[in-house]
């Protein structure tokens, strides 16, 4: 295992974020600038950039925070990723669920997880993911982003991993990339189930991208799984729904593709928590855990989206509405 910063105090999360809040405060001055998003259109038309905007005294957009990328490996070497930020890593850890080793570095077939922190989590020069100042883990759980079933085994390793060690690195949110390019209309079990279960129990958030194909009888493996969210897309700048899509789909969110989609709700589930901590927001309201209730507060803020092709509605991410929805029913008044 590659720990890239000192091990944080043995601290509750809240109890850490809110000393990290301080000192970001005191660093940045509170957020004068905004940064600029690294995907303008989508950012735009889920209202990330009035996030930023209105909310930079408010929030420290996942700072405190560890975001899991679980992927097929990771060039840590570019500046993206190595290049500190306020004096922090940006990669907090690295693994490598497939070898057993703390190197994730891309082999066989690997190519996806360079990238897929990006939308959530880049903050380079002056390029902004959604949750711009979390960190977060790098975790190599298969050989290549286009699975099969068969990689659940090391998949699991990955998850157990970030089971055994969320507290230690303030892991909130997962973003299980793979997709096996296939159409389920129902679950396929495997390894990975009782470890997504333990994260739900956990309060981790765990999401999964539909898959690519257009498909409207299904969707890919691992996003078909009980506790496991499934995000599909619709075109940036216009509701029209695409890609993979499926009664099991949780959320739309606008993106090229679903990984891009996945990608950027798992940078807005870490505000939204942000948001209930800060407004000391109680969850258990909306749903018997964290993740649920944080799911069904995005699906009734959200817009409300048909699909042409199958009649089917769906709700579309609307970060400023969750937000917002959260900081006014709190018990306190940020």
């Amino acid at each position: 295992m590659r720990l890239l910063l000192p091990r944080p105090s043995a601290r509750g999360f809240g109890d850490v974020f809110f000393t990290a809040t301080i000192i970001w405060r005191v660093m940045t001055c509170q957020v004068l600038n905004a940064g600029e998003p690294v995907e303008p259109v989508s950012f735009q038309h889920v209202r990330v950039t009035d996030v930023w905007k209105e909310y930079a005294n408010l929030i420290s957009f996942g700072r405190g925070q560890t975001l899991a990328l679980v992927d097929d490996g990771c060039t840590l070497s570019i500046p993206e990723w190595s290049t500190p930020v306020d004096g922090r890593p940006k990669v907090l850890v690295s693994y490598d669920s497939v070898d057993g080793d703390d190197d994730p570095k891309h082999e066989g077939r690997g190519y996806h997880g360079t990238t897929i922190g990006v939308p959530s989590s880049l903050n380079y020069q002056g390029k902004w993911g959604v949750a711009y100042n979390n960190q977060v883990a790098v975790i190599r759980g298969l050989e290549c982003c286009h699975c099969k079933v068969d990689d659940n085994v090391t998949l699991a390793a990955g998850l157990r991993w970030i089971i055994e060690n969320h507290e230690k690195y303030h892991i909130t949110t997962v973003n299980l990339a793979p997709v096996d390019d296939l159409a389920h209309d129902k679950p396929v079990p495997t390894a990975i189930d009782s470890q997504l279960l333990e994260l739900r129990k956990l309060g981790i958030w765990v999401s999964a991208p539909t898959g690519n194909h257009g498909f409207t009888t299904g969707i890919s493996w691992p996003a078909c799984q009980p506790n496991c969210f499934a995000i599909g897309a619709v075109s940036p700048g216009r509701d029209e729904v695409t890609q993979d899509r499926h009664d099991k789909v949780d959320l739309l969110v606008p993106a090229s593709a679903t990984s891009s989609s996945n990608a950027i709700l798992c940078g807005t589930a870490m505000l939204l928590r942000e948001a209930m901590l800060r407004s000391e927001y109680d969850w258990k309201n909306d749903g018997p855990t964290q993740p649920e209730a944080m799911m069904i507060i995005f699906q009734k803020t959200g817009v409300s989206v048909e699909d042409h092709v199958t009649k089917r509605r769906y709700p579309r991410l609307d970060a400023k509405a969750a937000i917002e929805y959260v900081l006014a029913n709190g018990t306190k008044k940020p």
